[in-house]
């Protein structure tokens, strides 16, 4: 029997893509959308979570932070897992996912790309051999309309880098303001936006003499929604409670 996926963020980029994945993934089908945009779909598209009194296996979320409260609520109250593809939440609210988790499944990840996950275990290898003498510099670079910079998945990257490493490195966005030497201890962190990038993520470990470059290219939004999609199935498939990524998709 296929699994009612519910798509929140349904009528804007992501949502669109999503749902075209799941139209051609016979074990899954969108029961519902929601959406500030209230354009109709295939199936109902309501404002709010709360207005949907139907029955879901679990929810995408391909929209906004403000989003979120309603998301939590809506899915801790009917115990739906909830796959949050989201980016740029608050520290306030990343212990609220964190809250939610102990009551339904929660899949997030700034990136659902499995190439991504892939080049993370990379840098952290390569950090844990280089890093105590090569500079670690991440550059990445997005579309016109991105809002939050640095990206979710270029935290992410320096975030294994960090794992790698002997010591606890500071995180340095750009440089502009910065009128000192590099310090060891810094990982570089710089955005670009323009255009209809999709998503560019380059590593460079710098040392002496030689540089290391690490580098990811999405071609298409496909690649994040078909990772939404696999972890929401995923996601029907877990009964305990907490928080999941990628990490564990991967090795099923």
């Amino acid at each position: 029997m296929a699994q009612k996926i519910i798509i929140s963020g349904c009528n804007g980029k992501m949502g669109q893509v999503v749902e075209a994945i799941c139209a051609a993934d016979p074990d899954v089908t969108v029961v519902a959308g929601f959406d500030v945009n209230q354009a109709q779909r295939d199936y109902p598209v309501y404002v709010s979570p709360a207005n949907f009194s139907g029955v879901a296996d679990a929810v995408i979320d391909f929209s906004n932070p403000a989003a979120l409260e309603g998301l939590l609520s809506f899915c801790t109250q009917r115990r739906l897992p909830l796959v949050l593809a989201t980016t740029g939440y608050s520290e306030e609210q990343l212990r609220q996912i964190e809250a939610a988790a102990k009551v339904i499944p929660i899949f997030r990840s700034a990136n659902m790309s499995l190439g991504i996950n892939v080049l993370m275990e990379l840098v952290k290898k390569a950090a844990a051999v280089l890093g105590d003498s090569y500079d670690i510099e991440i550059v990445e670079k997005h579309h016109n309309r991105k809002l939050d910079a640095p990206s979710g998945t270029a935290l992410m990257i320096a975030d294994a880098a960090a794992e790698g490493l002997s010591f606890q490195p500071e995180y340095v966005y750009e440089r502009h303001s910065v009128r000192q030497s590099r310090d060891k201890k810094e990982i570089g962190i710089s955005s670009m936006r323009g255009g209809t990038i999709v998503g560019v993520h380059e590593i460079m470990f710098a040392g002496r003499d030689e540089i290391i470059e690490i580098k990811h290219t999405a071609m298409s939004r496909e690649i994040f929604a078909n990772g939404a999609v696999k972890a929401a199935k995923f996601l029907t498939q877990v009964s305990a409670p907490g928080l999941y990524d990628m990490s564990m998709l991967v090795t099923q």
